[in-house]
């Protein structure tokens, strides 16, 4: 029982991020690719245009 506690203290989200398995690098490719059809982007947009168009979606809604 001792041992299976500290397995479980050890699955953090920090520590899963930091090994990023390929199941959770393959989730987060799939989250990308529906976000950016959601909005109409390409599937290949980069991180800081898809920040753009978000920050001029936003201003556009609230000016």
């Amino acid at each position: 029982m001792q041992a299976q506690r500290g397995t479980v203290k050890k699955r953090t989200l920090t520590n899963l991020y930091n090994t990023r398995p390929q199941w959770l690098t393959d989730a987060h490719t799939r989250l990308d690719h529906a976000v950016a059809a959601a909005y109409g982007w390409p599937s290949d947009i980069a991180a800081d245009a898809a920040l753009r168009e978000l920050l001029a979606r936003n201003r556009s809604e609230y000016t």
